[in-house]
């Protein structure tokens, strides 16, 4: 049972890497984005799903967290970039509750590990904890905000989708190149090129919310909404 799993995990984290950054590249909106998108969101469905379950066989807590985090962030980036405007559903009012408990028990056993009462994985900073703790709470905090007003649209609505994607993108990443740095040559570890690619989908998350806040000014401002939009 375990291997069929881990083969899944495995192959839909290195699918998700690579459609991931095919669709970084690919213009926003473009055929290719999206055929790449939906690469992604179903590769990390995957790995997110087996992932879980596999830390689950091994009573890896956090990383069973981990894994339920990834599918509650790409599936509701993935709803956000395909819905209409102003759209939401009872879906919605589930993956608030999905995130709330995600956050709440993520944030639990780091103040666990804190104290001493559960022992801290190898390799996972003390950190870390704290920081995936957060994370789904401000997703969540996202979601009431949206279920209050009645659903999001226009830059609110891209903004949803672009950096609940690009941490989904960093899951995948920080798992691989952080993760797993025994799979590298000892010459590629000493140059320190991991921890910046792990880092990467980080990096592009800010550029692509400050981008898509620009690109909502651009016309007070007086630039041409084309120029803008023929390079995004």
């Amino acid at each position: 049972m375990r291997l069929p799993l881990l083969f899944l995990h495995i192959a839909g984290g290195m699918v998700g890497l690579l459609s991931g950054t095919v669709a970084m590249v690919y213009r926003k909106g473009s055929r290719g984005h999206r055929a790449a998108g939906n690469v992604f969101v179903v590769a990390m469905l995957i790995m997110g799903a087996c992932g879980s379950t596999l830390a689950l066989m091994k009573h890896q807590t956090n990383n069973v967290f981990g894994g339920l985090l990834t599918v509650y962030m790409i599936t509701t980036a993935w709803l956000a970039g395909h819905r209409r405007d102003g759209e939401t559903s009872i879906f919605d009012w589930g993956a608030l509750v999905f995130g709330l408990a995600i956050g709440a028990s993520l944030l639990t056993l780091g103040a666990l590990v804190v104290n001493g009462q559960v022992a801290r994985q190898a390799g996972v900073p003390l950190g870390m904890y704290f920081f995936m703790g957060t994370i789904p709470l401000l997703a969540a905090a996202g979601d009431i905000r949206m279920l209050v007003r009645g659903g999001i649209s226009g830059t609110p609505r891209i903004a949803r989708h672009l950096w609940r994607m690009c941490f989904g993108l960093f899951i995948a990443s920080g798992s691989f190149f952080l993760g797993q740095q025994q799979v590298f040559p000892p010459a590629i570890r000493k140059q320190y090129i991991l921890a910046p690619l792990a880092i990467l989908p980080l990096v592009l998350l800010i550029y692509w919310l400050v981008r898509v806040r620009i690109r909502k000014r651009a016309p007070s401002m007086g630039v041409p909404q084309w120029r803008i939009e023929a390079n995004a």
